[in-house]
């Protein structure tokens, strides 16, 4: 894409466009916001750095692309760490900026920035990205510095100190040395004090002299004086103020980048200087979410959504979908904003509104319509709406319209407060997968993280990974890990579960290899973990396999990680090995029997949470119904094989090993936060039969004397599949079970 820079004359922002380059992009212009004086050096901002602003303009003429620069009007008046739009600000001169190189430069898609660590200014930057329609690359953030710095030096940046405010910086000895003579010092500083060697935590700025991106002429500093801002015995502060310089022509002159017909449009402007002047517009703004309520082109009546919900009060899940659609909607769009607009009246109904959403799960019955899906998602669901940070989500293909669940299906997770922690990260970087919309990559809330489904994309280019499933799945692990540790925490030591769902287009012989991968990563995570001092305690995390028609972008596996972590990191985890349950009273004539065990995991953190996955293969049904089969083993051959009678004996022996696994753990009915049904279409039964299954062996297990309340809707949810189960080369479970509980 054709890239504007923005450059503060800074080694990380030069080093930023250079990563473009390397990613195959265009660097078309660059932008600058300085000081509205040209005497002041330094501006009291957390977003802009200023010092040295008196050479950046030089950068037109070095690199031969038009630089546009703006005096700095506004202050910072939004000071919370997710910004808003607000008058005034300086963020708003960055939109100007922004708005006028895209202005004069229409074919302008993408804008780099050098952060590397600073969610404050990385947020900012996406901020105005959104308002504008562009994407923001970064591709620093979140690289190690020590080897961030080295690649720096070694790619050619020359760049010099401009300011020092740190301890063991002296103004008078380190202001404008070199980068390349002063890493050794600043490794030794980070070993003294820990300081950031990149000078991420402001212990230093630089001035970028020299670059393989300037081929036209490098930059010569004549003379300068040091200013001292603070005299302080342990970390003086001071600032170096350019007196003269010139620029040294290179024997080959030409413009960076490609000389294709747009930058062709502007070969007479090399060198050009543009000042972006003016106030910011009232009304200009018109990229800006739009927080007017949606039209209502679908009424809710006519399509009559069906739902589900558990009833734990504090965090809790809602499902809906619409029953036989495909006989009454004209797509997926009038289908999904039927469910939205569901899920919507019920959040205010209940006094809740899309803020109070963790994760979404959205199910479309067609992975070539999901640009609609998101299109339709996104009106409803903004960062506007949701000022706490916007939900983590999954999109899988299900055979929905196969089982009469119309084209569109949506389950959502909602909590009653907003504790909730949420990582969004929209730049495109190497650190994970972007999120570039209202979607974000996890969502810590009350100790559970909740990760969003993991591709196997190649982060800066987000593209998939080649070499098949295999290679896919490692990246996407690795993708989960790169988020894991925002959080502090491990996929390898802190994961309670994995839901791994696979695509159709993977070959029968490669699925087995996707299990022994999935585990070697692990061992192999864990295992550097524990050489490094790191996540001494690991959880045995329990998996489930699922087999969908389709994946976003063609992607062959999905990895959607659930992990434990711990307010208090020196708390216990505690034993989370499987028990036997043998200790709770039977009921529909089952009792305990050995072979139950081997139908389920769990994984449990004493006095936190339990989560299960309960399987059900042929075999196990077929010891279930015995009795009722008359001894007749054929009739199991296959799944199709069930009949309504023998599918309602299973759903009820589901029902009755969940109870006594939830029970035997110390938790209750009341603490499920979500319960899913898996089943295939292989079954061949409906998903309203297979409902009223499930809600009439809940009113029973209610009318036992069992502590479980039900009400007019169903508190689970059916989920259509083509096969899941507990291994990635056996997805041919009858039925799967998957459910979370957390102690309030």
């Amino acid at each position: 894409m054709k890239v504007v820079a923005l450059v503060s004359g800074g080694k990380d922002s030069c080093y930023a466009m250079m990563k473009c380059i390397q990613y195959g992009h265009q660097i078309v212009a660059v932008a600058n916001l300085m000081p509205a004086d040209d005497s002041v050096d330094e501006l009291d901002s957390y977003m802009y750095q200023s010092v040295g602003h008196q050479i950046v303009v030089s950068y037109a003429e070095c690199m031969g692309v038009p630089l546009f620069r703006r005096r700095i009007q506004g202050s910072t008046r939004h000071q919370k760490l997710s910004y808003r739009m607000t008058l005034g600000d300086e963020v708003e001169d960055m939109f100007f900026l922004l708005n006028e190189v895209k202005r004069q430069i229409p074919s302008v898609t993408g804008v780099s920035s050098g952060a590397i660590a600073s969610d404050y200014q990385r947020l900012r930057v996406e901020s105005v990205c959104s308002r504008l329609g562009l994407v923001s690359l970064a591709y620093l953030w979140k690289q190690d510095q020590s080897l961030l710095l080295q690649e720096m030096i070694t790619n050619g940046i020359v760049a010099i100190t401009v300011k020092v405010a740190a301890m063991g910086l002296d103004p008078s000895k380190h202001l404008g040395k070199e980068m390349a003579s002063l890493q050794p010092y600043l490794h030794k500083l980070k070993e003294l004090y820990g300081i950031n060697v990149c000078g991420e935590g402001g212990e230093y700025e630089t001035l970028t002299l020299d670059c393989p991106l300037f081929v036209n002429a490098r930059i010569v500093l004549d003379e300068f004086q040091v200013i001292l801002h603070s005299t302080d015995s342990i970390a003086p502060v001071g600032v170096l103020h350019p007196l003269a310089f010139h620029l040294e022509n290179k024997a080959q002159s030409y413009s960076f980048g490609s000389s294709d017909k747009t930058h062709e449009m502007y070969h007479e402007k090399k060198g050009f200087v543009c000042e972006v002047q003016g106030d910011h517009p009232q009304g200009c703004d018109a990229a800006c979410q739009d927080d007017a309520p949606v039209n209502n082109l679908v009424e809710l009546a006519e399509h009559k959504p069906h739902i589900s919900r558990t009833q734990k009060g504090d965090t809790f899940s809602i499902c809906s979908w619409l029953q036989d659609s495909c006989t009454t909607s004209t797509g997926l769009q009038e289908d999904l904003e039927a469910v939205l607009k569901k899920i919507e009246s019920l959040l205010v109904e209940n006094g809740f509104g899309w803020e109070n959403v963790l994760y979404i799960h959205l199910y479309i019955a067609d992975m070539n319509e999901f640009a609609t899906a998101n299109d339709t998602y996104v009106r409803y669901i903004t960062q506007e709406k949701c000022p706490f940070g916007v939900p983590s989500r999954s999109t899988i293909e299900l055979p929905l319209l196969q089982v009469g669940l119309g084209s569109a299906y949506m389950e959502v997770f909602v909590a009653n407060d907003h504790t909730k922690r949420v990582l969004h990260v929209q730049s495109i970087s190497c650190w994970a997968p972007s999120c570039i919309g209202p979607y974000s990559q996890a969502t810590l809330h009350k100790e559970i993280l909740h990760m969003a489904g993991q591709l196997g994309l190649n982060p800066p280019t987000m593209t998939l990974c080649q070499g098949g499933a295999i290679d896919e799945l490692e990246k996407a692990l690795e993708n989960s890990e790169a988020v894991a540790k925002c959080f502090n925490c491990s996929i390898s030591t802190s994961a309670i579960a994995f839901v791994i769902y696979c695509s159709t287009k993977i070959p029968s012989t490669e699925r087995f290899k996707i299990q022994d991968k999935q585990d070697a990563f692990l061992k192999q995570t864990r295992v550097f973990n524990l050489d490094t001092g790191t996540n001494s305690e690991a959880f045995d995390p329990i998996f489930l396999y699922v087999l969908v028609p389709d994946l976003p972008k063609g992607a062959l596996v999905e990895v959607k990680p659930i992990l434990f972590v711990a307010d208090d990191i020196e708390e216990p985890t505690g034993d989370v090995k499987e028990q036997s349950c043998s200790s709770t009273p039977g009921y529909w004539g089952f009792q305990h029997a050995e072979w139950h065990d081997s139908c389920f995991q769990k994984c449990v953190v004493p006095g936190k949470l339990c989560t299960v996955i309960l399987s059900v293969s042929s075999e196990p049904a077929a010891t279930i119904c015995h009795d009722h089969l008359v001894g007749d083993k054929n009739k199991w051959d296959n799944q199709n094989s069930l009949t309504e009678w023998q599918m309602d004996r299973v759903s009820r022996f589901c029902i009755y090993l969940l109870d006594k696994i939830i029970t035997e753990s110390g938790f209750l009915w009341d603490d499920t936060m979500y319960l899913r049904f898996y089943f295939p279409t292989s079954l061949q039964m409906p998903a309203n039969a297979l409902s009223l299954m499930f809600t009439n062996a809940f009113d029973e297990l209610a009318a036992m004397g069992r502590i479980i309340k039900t009400g007019k809707e169903p508190i689970f949810n059916l989920v259509p599949v083509l096969g899941a189960g507990r291994s990635s080369a056996s997805m041919d479970d009858i039925i799967t079970c998957e459910l979370l509980a957390r102690k309030s």
